[in-house]
């Protein structure tokens, strides 16, 4: 049990509130859709990362692709024109996670249903895009499309346009801590009573030159050409940095009464949100992993449960050389060994501010079917990190309690407590 807040600046704690997680939606380059994303990383099915002509001479020339989706085909050539490619990943996320969540849009009260999603970076591929028809061809060839395509707020904006909702749509961007905040956001909103009904998540699709060079020069992404499929490898002594992806999750939180009184199937809770800054550096975690700590500590607490009661952790586990070590360091500190860890950025690659969605959609998943996905890649385990990664093999273990933790540049952290319902 948690123990009230004390000092004369700081308020009691608010009473558990368990948001029902409702619905899935899933775009990631371990497959798309629910059913194909989880038998992808639970299989651990190579992703897509050939080499692309585009980063040619670039020292990483490979990212984790969505190549089984055409938006196109989906949302129709001429609704495709209308977004960039993350808020169509995005839209297309949130109708699976709608119809999974048995709601239908015609009927709900719209001005009781919320939007709530992360991005990093919002619409890079169409201001780079822009950018190069500025340079080359002068100010009369910009589109007049660059500012609502390439915002932050795209995914959001297009989400609530294609569902008709009229309740709170908002955008969060704390890096790469994005999708994570955006879901903490929406179960601070059921809670209050501003919603029934949130959809909420992250998309994200950089995958452009400029963001891979940048990130090449920062020392940050793998340069394991040879074998770019096996080049993320969390929490592996050879690893040497995360590979972009791209993707989007999306979930349907719904106020536990709502849920109830419609008869709702709930795939599990989330129970408790923390976040923190590290307040360190532009781009290093706090090297004590507090900031990160302060988080998951506020999440567990917000959910009144111990770090006893969690069985399972979707870590951030970027595969670089601080930000593995200094995360697992610190969930051993919280947490002790027994719980099961995973990072399924091997699978998925590292999609910035939509990685909070995906893999908490993944932990969503994870304590419904009571099976931990593997870290695929992890092939020579780092001896100082001695938590419990599930590698190679998915493993099927009773818990009631998971975590979803995120880090991110600018020491923005968060942390995610979900139930079985």
């Amino acid at each position: 049990m948690s123990a009230a807040a004390t000092g004369p600046y700081r308020r009691a704690p608010l009473a558990p509130f368990a948001a029902a997680v409702t619905g899935v939606g899933l775009v990631t380059s371990a497959g798309t859709g629910v059913a194909a994303a989880w038998h992808g990383v639970t299989e651990s099915l190579a992703p897509s990362a050939a080499p692309r002509p585009e980063l040619d001479g670039l020292p990483c020339d490979f990212f984790y692709s969505v190549t089984d989706c055409d938006p196109g085909a989906v949302l129709g050539v001429a609704t495709q024109r209308l977004m960039d490619r993350f808020s169509q990943l995005a839209v297309i996320a949130a109708r699976e996670a709608v119809a999974d969540a048995g709601l239908d849009p015609a009927v709900w009260d719209s001005a009781r249903v919320g939007v709530v999603i992360g991005s990093a970076h919002g619409g890079l591929p169409f201001y780079d895009e822009q950018a190069a028809a500025l340079a080359a061809r002068g100010p009369r060839r910009v589109s007049p499309k660059l500012a609502p395509l390439s915002v932050v707020n795209g995914a959001a904006s297009s989400v609530s346009l294609d569902l008709g909702v009229h309740g709170p749509s908002q955008a969060v961007s704390t890096a790469c801590s994005s999708g994570t905040v955006a879901i903490g956001t929406a179960h601070q909103m059921l809670r209050s009573g501003a919603c029934d009904i949130v959809i909420t998540g992250g998309a994200e699709s950089t995958c452009t030159r400029l963001l891979i060079a940048s990130a090449c020069s920062l020392k940050a992404v793998s340069t394991r050409r040879e074998d770019p499929a096996a080049a993320c490898r969390p929490f592996d002594t050879h690893r040497d940095g995360f590979v972009v992806g791209e993707g989007a999750g999306l979930l349907v939180l719904e106020h536990p009464d709502h849920a109830r009184a419609r008869g709702a199937t709930v795939r599990a809770q989330v129970n408790g949100y923390g976040a923190s800054s590290d307040a360190h550096s532009a781009v290093a975690p706090d090297p004590d992993g507090l900031g990160i700590e302060r988080a998951l500590r506020a999440a567990l607490a917000d959910a009144d449960l111990s770090p006893a009661d969690v069985g399972h952790v979707n870590a951030h586990g970027t595969s670089t050389l601080s930000n593995d070590l200094i995360e697992a360091t610190m969930l051993c500190r919280v947490l002790g060994d027994a719980p099961l860890v995973t990072s399924t950025k091997a699978m998925t690659g590292h999609t910035l501010g939509a990685a909070g969605g995906i893999e908490t959609a993944l932990t969503v998943l994870a304590l419904q079917h009571q099976l931990v996905p593997p870290t695929v890649n992890l092939d020579a385990p780092d001896p100082r990190i001695t938590i419990d990664v599930v590698a190679k093999e998915a493993r099927a273990a009773a818990f009631d309690c998971a975590v979803k933790t995120s880090l991110g540049f600018g020491g923005h952290n968060a942390a995610l407590v979900l139930t079985r319902p």
